[in-house]
């Protein structure tokens, strides 16, 4: 079946399109064209004359939504999960773990290798995140202090192996002991290392750059607090060129002046905007698990003990919105934060975060005021109309 989509205007890595129409059969896009130019090829017209046409989106932190928990691994709560994603235009993301007993996470990449090879109905988990064990004591966040763990080639050869090779993202903190040699295995198993969770040294941060780490983990956030004469991880995540550098965009996790200096300093080819969403996202206030930990939500807010924030209930669409009003950019100057960026630091750009003729029919129209009207993920539509 062929279904032609019309809108008012696409924006893609390759090309902007007024008045443009995309061809989808069998999930592919087979064709892209300019209505205004272009006789419209036979099939299924769905007209969305205001809208925008834009590639899916890709969040690379997320720990869940809709009531369930990433680390569940179970067909229920990715179904779940990548359901919700969707109709907020997500089309791919990273199923992200946080810190728990080591055979507790064992259990979860186990699972969720299995869940990354079964093909979704919903936004489609390409990997795995691992956040923790490796983080600081001293910048752990929400993760139990008495579940970390010292960095370890051996531990993570044992992860790897659970996930069945599936892991493509690891958050660790470069200046604990055994950090070195972790994150060079790591970058040896393909693994791309984010810095996060640390109270590194402006020194400590540029080693793990060395050795390979690729990336910073909420930036910002958990981090030693920049200082003039330290300047710590943030330092070398805003002024070094060639490090990606994620963000939350909630107006709760970064101050929308720190948000445009991160605008700034990493722009269109470096940052990566992610929700770090947890069960709670889309649901009411109430009591949640991250992992095996207890949150409480208070007006969308979400703490443990007194008050520390762990995760949030963004979802990415909101993110992208808020980055741009708190910003001032146009859309299509933001797009790459939530779509390209994400897949070119994980080398799966080829597949992911872009609009052409042979890949994945994964699309997202946002109305005028930058709200989602529509998805379709592989050629289906993920919003009852």
């Amino acid at each position: 079946m062929r279904t032609v989509i019309t809108a008012a205007q696409m924006f893609s890595a390759q090309r902007e399109v007024a008045r443009p129409f995309v061809v989808i059969e069998d999930g592919v896009v087979t064709q892209i064209g300019d209505s205004a130019a272009e006789t419209l090829p036979a099939g299924e017209v769905l007209d969305f004359p205001t809208a925008t046409i834009l590639p899916a989106l890709f969040d690379v932190h997320i720990h869940g939504s809709a009531g369930h928990d990433i680390m569940e691994g179970t067909p229920e709560a990715l179904d779940t999960i990548g359901g919700f994603l969707g109709r907020h235009g997500v089309g791919s993301y990273l199923a992200t773990t946080v810190t728990a007993d080591i055979n507790v996470t064992l259990r979860s990449l186990e699972k969720l290798a299995q869940e990354i090879r079964r093909p979704q109905t919903g936004a489609q988990p390409v990997g795995i995140h691992l956040e923790g064990p490796f983080l600081s004591p001293h910048k752990r966040g929400a993760h139990p202090a008495s579940l970390l763990q010292k960095p370890s080639e051996h531990l993570l050869n044992a992860m790897w192996q659970a996930a069945e090779g599936h892991v493509r993202l690891l958050t660790i903190a470069p200046e604990l002991p055994g950090a070195d040699a972790t994150i060079a295995r790591a970058v040896a198993l393909g693994i791309c290392v984010s810095l996060g969770h640390s109270n590194a040294t402006l020194a400590e941060a540029c080693r793990g750059v060395a050795l390979g780490a690729a990336s910073a983990t909420h930036t910002f956030n958990a981090m030693r607090a920049f200082d003039h004469r330290e300047p710590g991880l943030a330092g070398e995540v805003l002024t070094n060129d060639g490090l990606f550098a994620e963000l939350i965009c909630d107006g709760l996790h970064v101050d929308p002046t720190a948000v445009r200096l991160f605008w700034k300093m990493k722009g269109r080819e470096r940052g990566i905007l992610i929700t770090d969403a947890m069960s709670a996202a889309g649901m009411p206030d109430g009591h949640y698990k991250l992992g095996e930990l207890d949150v409480r939500v208070e007006g969308g807010r979400c703490l443990i003990e007194e008050n520390t924030i762990a995760g949030s209930t963004l979802t990415l669409d909101k993110g992208l919105r808020n980055f741009a009003e708190f910003t001032g950019a146009p859309l299509d100057q933001v797009l790459p934060l939530a779509t390209r960026n994400p897949a070119r630091m994980l080398s799966l750009d080829d597949r992911i975060g872009d609009i052409a003729t042979g890949r994945s029919a994964d699309l997202v129209l946002l109305s005028p005021d930058r709200t989602v009207v529509q998805t379709f993920l592989r050629g289906k539509p993920q919003i009852a109309v």
